[in-house]
Protein backbone atom coordinates (compact mmCIF):
# COMPACT_ATOMS: atom_id res chain seq x y z
CA UNK A 1 0.00 0.00 0.00
CA UNK A 2 2.82 2.44 0.89
CA UNK A 3 4.54 1.74 -2.44
CA UNK A 4 1.35 2.67 -4.32
CA UNK A 5 1.01 5.94 -2.37
CA UNK A 6 4.65 6.87 -3.10
CA UNK A 7 4.24 5.96 -6.79
CA UNK A 8 1.06 8.02 -7.08
CA UNK A 9 2.72 11.00 -5.36
CA UNK A 10 5.78 10.75 -7.62
CA UNK A 11 3.58 10.51 -10.72
CA UNK A 12 1.55 13.56 -9.62
CA UNK A 13 4.69 15.57 -8.89
CA UNK A 14 6.17 14.60 -12.26
CA UNK A 15 3.03 15.71 -14.07
CA UNK A 16 3.00 19.06 -12.23
CA UNK A 17 6.68 19.71 -13.02
CA UNK A 18 6.25 18.70 -16.67
CA UNK A 19 3.18 20.90 -17.21
CA UNK A 20 4.90 23.88 -15.54
CA UNK A 21 7.94 23.46 -17.78
CA UNK A 22 5.75 23.25 -20.89
CA UNK A 23 3.59 26.23 -19.89
CA UNK A 24 6.31 28.88 -19.89
CA UNK A 25 9.55 28.06 -21.68
CA UNK A 26 12.19 30.61 -20.68
CA UNK A 27 14.32 32.29 -23.31
CA UNK A 28 17.80 33.10 -21.99
CA UNK A 29 17.41 36.62 -23.43
CA UNK A 30 14.17 37.31 -21.53
CA UNK A 31 14.21 40.36 -19.28
CA UNK A 32 14.61 44.11 -19.61
CA UNK A 33 17.17 45.76 -21.86
CA UNK A 34 18.33 49.31 -22.50
CA UNK A 35 18.95 49.92 -26.19
CA UNK A 36 20.78 52.92 -27.64
CA UNK A 37 20.41 53.68 -31.36
CA UNK A 38 23.15 55.92 -32.77
CA UNK A 39 22.91 57.58 -36.21
CA UNK A 40 25.94 57.19 -38.49
CA UNK A 41 24.30 58.59 -41.64
CA UNK A 42 21.42 61.07 -41.91
CA UNK A 43 19.71 63.30 -39.33
CA UNK A 44 17.82 60.80 -37.15
CA UNK A 45 19.82 61.48 -33.97
CA UNK A 46 20.53 59.21 -31.02
CA UNK A 47 17.67 57.56 -29.12
CA UNK A 48 17.52 55.32 -26.06
CA UNK A 49 14.74 52.81 -25.43
CA UNK A 50 13.82 50.42 -22.62
CA UNK A 51 12.43 47.15 -23.93
CA UNK A 52 11.14 43.93 -22.46
CA UNK A 53 11.84 40.52 -23.97
CA UNK A 54 9.43 37.79 -22.91
CA UNK A 55 9.63 34.31 -24.45
CA UNK A 56 11.56 35.91 -27.31
CA UNK A 57 8.90 38.55 -28.05
CA UNK A 58 9.98 42.20 -27.81
CA UNK A 59 7.88 45.11 -26.60
CA UNK A 60 8.53 48.69 -25.54
CA UNK A 61 7.90 49.43 -21.89
CA UNK A 62 9.51 52.83 -21.58
CA UNK A 63 11.40 54.46 -18.76
CA UNK A 64 11.79 58.10 -17.72
CA UNK A 65 13.99 59.80 -20.30
CA UNK A 66 13.17 57.29 -23.05
CA UNK A 67 12.07 58.44 -26.47
CA UNK A 68 8.44 57.23 -26.88
CA UNK A 69 8.12 54.58 -29.59
CA UNK A 70 6.32 51.46 -30.76
CA UNK A 71 8.72 48.53 -30.76
CA UNK A 72 8.02 44.99 -31.86
CA UNK A 73 10.02 42.01 -32.97
CA UNK A 74 11.69 38.78 -32.01
CA UNK A 75 14.84 37.57 -30.30
CA UNK A 76 15.64 34.00 -31.38
CA UNK A 77 17.04 31.54 -28.86
CA UNK A 78 20.45 31.89 -30.57
CA UNK A 79 20.36 35.67 -29.93
CA UNK A 80 19.47 36.78 -33.46
CA UNK A 81 17.55 40.10 -33.33
CA UNK A 82 14.86 41.34 -35.73
CA UNK A 83 13.01 44.52 -34.67
CA UNK A 84 10.78 47.27 -35.99
CA UNK A 85 10.94 50.64 -34.19
CA UNK A 86 8.28 53.25 -35.06
CA UNK A 87 8.43 56.89 -33.97
CA UNK A 88 5.89 59.20 -35.52
CA UNK A 89 5.99 58.47 -39.27
CA UNK A 90 9.50 56.96 -39.28
CA UNK A 91 10.01 53.22 -39.00
CA UNK A 92 13.44 51.71 -38.45
CA UNK A 93 14.34 48.10 -39.17
CA UNK A 94 16.98 46.76 -36.82
CA UNK A 95 18.96 43.52 -36.86
CA UNK A 96 21.87 42.11 -34.93
CA UNK A 97 22.49 39.74 -32.05
CA UNK A 98 22.50 39.39 -28.29
CA UNK A 99 25.02 37.36 -26.31
CA UNK A 100 25.07 37.20 -22.53
CA UNK A 101 24.37 40.63 -21.06
CA UNK A 102 24.89 42.75 -24.20
CA UNK A 103 24.16 43.00 -27.89
CA UNK A 104 24.72 45.10 -30.97
CA UNK A 105 23.68 45.51 -34.57
CA UNK A 106 22.60 47.91 -37.28
CA UNK A 107 19.44 49.78 -38.18
CA UNK A 108 18.04 51.89 -41.05
CA UNK A 109 15.10 54.15 -41.85
CA UNK A 110 14.70 54.04 -45.63
CA UNK A 111 12.14 56.87 -45.82
CA UNK A 112 14.52 59.30 -44.06
CA UNK A 113 17.78 58.02 -45.50
CA UNK A 114 19.14 57.34 -42.00
CA UNK A 115 21.19 54.43 -40.79
CA UNK A 116 23.33 53.56 -37.84
CA UNK A 117 24.20 51.08 -35.15
CA UNK A 118 22.64 50.01 -31.89
CA UNK A 119 23.96 48.52 -28.68
CA UNK A 120 22.06 46.97 -25.80
CA UNK A 121 22.72 46.17 -22.16
CA UNK A 122 20.63 43.74 -20.13
CA UNK A 123 19.21 45.38 -16.99
CA UNK A 124 17.25 42.50 -15.49
CA UNK A 125 16.41 38.88 -16.18
CA UNK A 126 12.82 39.55 -15.16
CA UNK A 127 10.32 40.74 -17.77
CA UNK A 128 8.51 43.94 -16.70
CA UNK A 129 5.06 45.15 -17.69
Amino acid sequence: MTFMKISAAALSLGMICTSAALAAPKNKHDGTWQVQMVTDSGICGTNTYAITVEQGNVRYHGSPGDTPAQISGQIASNGSVSLAVRRSSAQAQASGSLAGQSGSGVWKVDSYGCSGRWNAQKRSSVAQS
